[in-house]
């Protein structure tokens, strides 16, 4: 059966299934927080948008976003998968230079690369850089120049694009961050600079308007406003994109107020969009990059904590706390994110009360579900909760000296560890002696 509209099952002893695996049998093993990641659900998205892509024959790169969840295990299931992958960091860089994933499909993010990061993505030859800011682009021209070396770079444009999403994870707007603002004359600016350069080999444009997205329309509209830069920059300087990268942000099912579009859908809509204006410049399409995070690792994630105390408050509210909490998924505290979730062994067990997971972080903040559907429960219970196979692990902090939890992979039946889980003395190995 699926649990919750989510994509694991149970065992004849009632028990929430991974991968193949009783979830009981993986939180006595590794014990508790535990990250599990069914690896079979992270490769059938892979495939889903590689596939959509491979239908409409057209040229198309489909890069995973690591900052949703990176470990050297990962990493290497995507190469599998003939993904590229896009960092944002030294530590992601470095984290997919050794799991041996091909430093040429290798894509670099951020808004604030240092020098030394770009030295590092120059000195591994990695396939791309985007370009975010006037800054990086001086700092990229002297380190070319230095080595006599070229780079191609895609350049991250915000075309103006508003979105119904939680404001922290919208980005293609005009007042953003990222990139070269199209409205106000920067992204023409940027690209006068880096159109025709010795050293560095302008490819395409880059935009990505935000993120847990349910439609297509604000992806077409921005294509639409990619393609009217374009057409300027075509009759001025000649200039055809080879590559448009249009990012990510595909929505995914945390709770059942959301309905994502089949990811097929999202990639006919942008396809079709580009083709389209393509055709109206007389140019040739260019080959359409994606970067898909969330919607590959997210909802193949399920997070496991033993329930511990619990608290009856008459009239208002029953409190259960969990081993984990805002260290291990930031997200409800963050962004009043909403997971559902189950009592692993007791997953067939209809649920007769409501009551409100409380992390156990010193905060007042640190709640993981409100008013949760449970059935009667008790200290020592497994709870699951599902979705949670982005933007957990890879947001965790140790707040409260809290030791991050392990990470697990299960596939066919089969568990592997692939990130221990720290220990106190992980949690002081860099302390040093005042004494």
């Amino acid at each position: 059966m699926i649990i919750n509209h989510h994509p694991f099952s149970t065992n004849d002893k009632g028990n929430l299934v991974i991968g193949g695996v009783d979830s009981l049998t993986l939180a006595e093993k590794y014990g508790t927080p535990l990250y599990v990641y069914d690896v079979g659900i992270i490769r059938k998205n892979a495939r889903s948008f590689i596939k959509a892509f491979e239908n409409l024959d057209v040229k198309a790169k489909v890069a995973y976003a690591s900052k949703a969840f990176s470990c050297i295990a990962m990493v290497q299931v995507a190469n599998q998968e003939g993904l590229c992958l896009d960092v944002v960091s030294q530590g992601e860089l470095f984290t997919a230079l050794e799991a041996g994933f091909p430093s040429e499909r290798i894509h670099m993010h951020g808004n604030n690369k240092s020098r030394h990061e770009l030295k590092m993505a120059i000195d591994h030859q990695i396939g791309c850089i985007v370009i975010d800011n006037f800054y990086e682009i001086q700092l990229l021209e002297e380190l070319l120049q230095q080595e006599g070396k070229t780079m191609d770079v895609l350049l991250r444009v915000t075309p103006g694009v508003e979105l119904n999403t939680h404001q922290y994870i919208m980005t293609g707007n005009e007042d953003s961050k990222f990139g070269f603002n199209i409205v106000n004359g920067q992204a023409d600016q940027a690209f006068q600079l880096l159109h025709n350069h010795k050293h560095i080999r302008l490819k395409g444009l880059h935009c990505h308007i935000g993120s847990q997205i349910f439609e297509t329309e604000g992806f077409k509209v921005a294509v639409d406003l990619l393609f009217e830069q374009i057409e300027k920059w075509l009759d001025r300087d000649g200039f055809k994109p080879q590559v448009l990268n249009l990012g990510g942000g595909y929505g995914i099912r945390y709770t059942e107020i959301d309905n994502p579009l089949e990811y097929n859908v999202y990639v006919d809509e942008i396809v079709e969009a580009v083709k389209k204006n393509s055709e109206r410049l007389n140019i040739l399409m260019p080959e359409i990059w994606i970067e898909p995070g969330r919607s590959i690792v997210g909802n193949a994630g399920v997070s496991l904590y033993t329930v511990g105390s619990s608290k009856e408050i008459p009239g208002i509210r029953n409190y259960i706390s969990v081993d984990g909490g805002m260290a291990d998924n930031i997200r409800p505290a963050l962004y009043e994110a909403k997971y559902e979730a189950v009592i692993a062994n007791k997953a067939t067990v209809k649920p007769i009360e409501k009551a409100s997971i409380a992390g156990k972080a010193c905060e007042s903040g640190d709640m993981l579900i409100w008013d949760l559907p449970l059935p009667e429960t008790e200290p020592g219970d497994i709870l699951a909760v599902f979705a949670t196979g982005a933007y957990g692990y890879a947001m965790a902090s140790n707040y409260n000296r809290l030791a991050k939890p392990a990470v697990v992979f299960v596939e066919d039946g089969t568990d592997k560890l692939v990130v221990k889980g720290e220990t106190a003395e992980d949690i002081i190995k860099n302390d040093l002696s005042y004494e």
